[in-house]
């Protein structure tokens, strides 16, 4: 029987697809995977084989194996688009190495274009340093307007000034899931608000992707950013969607072969999109793996029921928290599981979040300590730094018990 057969994930038999858990042994217990997350067998095979069997560079020789790498990395390009539900998946899916290079190509690519000293950029409060810094770096350049919208006491987006802040703006940034405070963000409704202000928008969606399905189509969303490492695919890559008529638009971000029709000592053709974004060798084997891996979620797990393990799981663990800690644990975010993720991040009286990190990790417990490439977030927490627990696919209850055990132990140790 396959997970997606029964009425529930069987973790058991999932875990047992994932070669790292064999190896460390039932004492390991991983709670790190909105930084990254483990990758099953399959995934790790497909990519053996394209190296042991199909390996040639592609979109160059016209000798079979080298069409043969080009079918399949093509073949992933698809895949990914299709996942997406992208009205053109062969056009409109741009490989990167990863969401950060992603949200570099929209503010190079698409900034360069559309912003100016009268125009305005929105973001929010919770945005990654991946969809903020680009932004930074630009505005130094180009001078236009950074906006901000905040958040709440609730971990979650305030929309009231929303009408005010998308005036006169050109884009709207924003992550579908928080990294941090695991909040799910209106898409929609942020989208269908900032295009009656004639604004674009690119969503982050690096947190989402693993453990939601994505639309493009029903968020209306002009340009999306994910990456294969947090939803059981290889590192070094991800993925910039757009509509065809935003890439057509951009301007390259990366210069070298493969992106170019011609190219003269005085100046340049750039090549058709996508390939117009994608200069030089790109990550073939590594969009071989993350196709199989997208196979995986959607086959072997089904997102109905990760949805559904996750959020009974994040229950779980919230309330297994606040009952063994009580007032010793703080847990940011919205109170409601039904409007975060599975993204704990927490602080314990008394105990720097490094410390309790390395504490956890004598119980074989991993989490996450530090700021979380989000330090303006941070900041409005009041917190230099935090620890995150976070939740996926092969994580169940026993998980859950040990990190509680673990922390017991970290508060005995620095309030003895």
């Amino acid at each position: 029987m396959t997970a997606t057969q029964g009425a529930s994930l069987d973790v058991a038999a999932l875990r047992g697809d994932f070669p790292i858990f064999a190896e460390r042994g039932p004492e390991f217990h991983y709670l790190d995977s909105a930084a990254s997350s483990q990758r099953p067998a399959v995934v790790l095979d497909a990519m053996d084989r394209y190296y042991r069997a199909h390996h040639a560079n592609v979109h160059r020789g016209v000798y079979g194996l080298a069409e043969d790498a080009t079918e399949r990395y093509e073949h992933a390009r698809q895949r990914v688009g299709t996942f997406l539900n992208a009205p053109d998946p062969a056009r409109e899916v741009v490989f990167v190495k990863n969401a950060t290079e992603a949200l570099n190509l929209v503010a190079q690519g698409l900034g360069r274009v559309l912003l100016s000293p009268e125009t305005a950029v929105v973001l929010t409060e919770m945005e990654h340093h991946a969809n903020l810094v680009p932004w930074l770096i630009l505005q130094e350049q180009l001078g236009f307007e950074l906006r901000y919208l905040r958040f709440d006491d609730h971990g979650e987006l305030v929309l009231d000034e929303a009408e005010r802040l998308l005036e006169g703006a050109a884009i709207l940034g924003v992550t579908a899931m928080s990294n941090v405070l695991g909040t799910l963000n209106p898409v929609r409704e942020l989208v269908d608000r900032a295009h009656e202000a004639g604004a674009l928008v690119v969503v982050d969606a690096a947190q989402y992707a693993p453990h939601h399905r994505v639309d493009v189509q029903a968020w209306g969303a002009d340009l999306v950013a994910l990456t294969g490492h947090k939803m059981l695919g290889p590192t070094g890559i991800g993925a910039l969607w757009a509509r065809r008529e935003i890439l057509e638009r951009m301007v390259p971000f990366l210069g070298g072969g493969d992106m170019i029709l011609d190219v003269t000592l005085e100046g340049f053709v750039p090549n058709e999109v996508p390939y117009k974004f994608e200069a030089g060798t790109p990550p073939i084997a590594e969009a071989v793996g993350w196709e199989v891996a997208i196979d995986y979620l959607e086959h072997r797990v089904g997102f109905e029921l990760l949805e559904s393990h996750e959020q009974q799981l994040t229950v779980y663990a919230l309330e297994a928290l606040r009952e063994g800690l009580g007032q010793r644990i703080h847990i940011f975010g919205p109170k409601d599981p039904a409007r975060r993720g599975g993204v704990l991040s927490f602080k314990l009286d008394g105990v720097h979040p490094h410390d309790v990190a390395q504490v956890l990790d004598l119980h074989g417990v991993c989490v996450r300590a530090g700021h979380h490439c989000a330090k303006p977030l941070l900041r409005e927490l009041g917190e230099l730094a935090t620890a995150r627990a976070s939740l996926y696919l092969y994580n169940d209850q026993e998980d859950i018990d040990a990190l509680v055990r673990a922390l017991h132990d970290a508060w005995r140790r620095f309030n003895a």
